[in-house]
């Protein structure tokens, strides 16, 4: 098997490698591939993956190149995991909307439209030349934001699914909680990506017993200070929402704090600079410590299990996953991606039946998509009225002064990445 990652400099790798590393039992891979076109940065993460291999007895060859054809070549699987402008544009995705009382964050509101502006054309053009060098191969999409990017490749015609690892780190953190294994707790998981929650948690599969009344009796005060919302809020919501919902359901205060405080792409960035000069030791043959705190907790094993189960047929029966709709959700259109429980195999993912859907929840998914249409038809099209229309659609924008002002900051900050621009 052979899996290109699309991002290989990304200081992520090391936790991916990791995981191809210890669960390789599970997803048996001969060549892994990273590409980037940094290429210092990739020479170095390279190294180090190549020692971590080493280090755990892993037979497979990793690989480097610069050339995104090559790297692609004959690959079963790619993985993309790009950051289009890098840091620095993320810091300016968390800035500027904070110029209007807006949140400032690189997934959501202004600012993630902004990155899903620079992504999503960079992504379908490296997803044509996948197509071209081998039309069997699977894309597994990391890259944010996943839904609208997953909904460009899916409308685009590849074969494609998105990822994301706020799932899996809630299974964990609950079966912790719990005193369990993992694998024995099941999320009725159901939502968009970054805009979910957790109507039950089950042991023992898709019919097991829901615990998450006892969940929030028990541990209702841990789960609440982890999502940073008030433990009185998950009680009336009955439900568990993942963190992204704090900047919908606590918006102002949100906004409050970011304009104190660092933004988290300037603790990404300081982050990302001592984890390169970790990784440039010759000595270091594993993931450091500090790469827990960069995020995308449980990522890598989430990846090997999805790659596994397209690839293979093997790995977790039932998968978080972004895929289409396809009726699975009724209050959406049929072409809306959305992130559930889906049976997964080497046909692709069928989402599990959904119980009917809260109108609380179902109302802010379908203001959701609505906005997301409206952001994939301005990152595929370009113009500022495009633009303007995304941003009034969305719940955390939503007024037409802010929405104007923000359009010519958008475009004023990104003119480099938007050819129409």
């Amino acid at each position: 098997m052979k899996l290109t990652v699309v991002g290989g400099g990304s200081t992520y790798t090391p936790e991916l490698v990791d995981g191809f590393a210890r669960l390789r039992d599970t997803f048996p891979l001969t060549e892994l591939v990273l590409t980037d076109p940094a290429t210092d940065r990739l020479d170095l993460i390279g190294a180090l993956s190549r020692r971590i291999f080493t280090r755990q007895g892993h037979p497979g060859t990793i690989t480097t190149t610069a050339d995104l054809d090559a790297a692609v070549d004959g690959a079963d699987a790619v993985l993309l995991q790009l950051r289009v402008g890098g840091q620095a544009a993320r810091q300016q995705d968390e800035t500027w909307p904070l110029d209007c009382g807006c949140v400032g964050q690189e997934t959501t509101g202004a600012g993630g439209l902004a990155k899903a502006l620079r992504t999503v054309p960079v992504v379908l053009d490296i997803a044509e030349r996948v197509r071209r060098a081998n039309p069997d191969a699977w894309i597994i999409d990391f890259t944010n934001p996943v839904g609208i990017v997953t909904r460009a490749l899916l409308r685009a015609g590849h074969k494609a699914l998105g990822l994301c690892n706020v799932a899996i780190g809630l299974q964990r953190k609950f079966a912790g909680l719990l005193g369990t294994d993992p694998a024995d707790i099941h999320l009725d998981h159901v939502g968009l990506n970054h805009l979910t929650w957790e109507t039950a948690v089950r042991r023992g599969g898709p019919g097991g017993e829901d615990v998450l009344p006892h969940l929030l009796s028990a541990h209702g005060d841990t789960i609440a200070a982890d999502l940073r919302l008030p433990r009185a809020l998950l009680d009336r919501l009955g439900v568990i929402p993942s963190y992204y919902l704090r900047y919908f359901y606590a918006h102002d205060e949100v906004v409050r704090e970011q304009r104190t405080k660092p933004s988290r792409a300037a603790e990404v960035a300081d982050m990302e600079r001592r984890l390169l000069a970790l990784y440039a030791d010759p000595a270091l043959a594993e993931k450091p410590a500090l790469l827990s705190r960069r995020g995308g907790a449980y990522y890598s094993e989430a990846a090997v299990d999805l790659a596994a189960a397209l690839l293979r047929g093997a790995g977790s029966p039932h998968q978080v996953v972004n895929t289409l709709n396809n009726g699975t959700l009724p209050f959406l259109p049929d072409d809306a991606v959305i992130e559930v429980q889906a049976t997964v195999g080497p046909k692709g993912a069928t989402p599990l039946p959904i119980p009917s859907v809260d109108p609380l929840l179902a109302g802010l998914m379908a203001h959701v998509t609505a906005y997301e249409d409206l952001a994939l038809e301005a990152a595929l099209h370009g113009t500022r009225d495009r633009v303007f229309r995304a941003l009034l659609a969305h719940p955390l924008i939503a007024q037409y002064e802010y929405a104007d002002r923000l359009t010519d900051d958008l475009v004023a900050h990104n003119r480099e990445h938007l050819t129409w621009a």
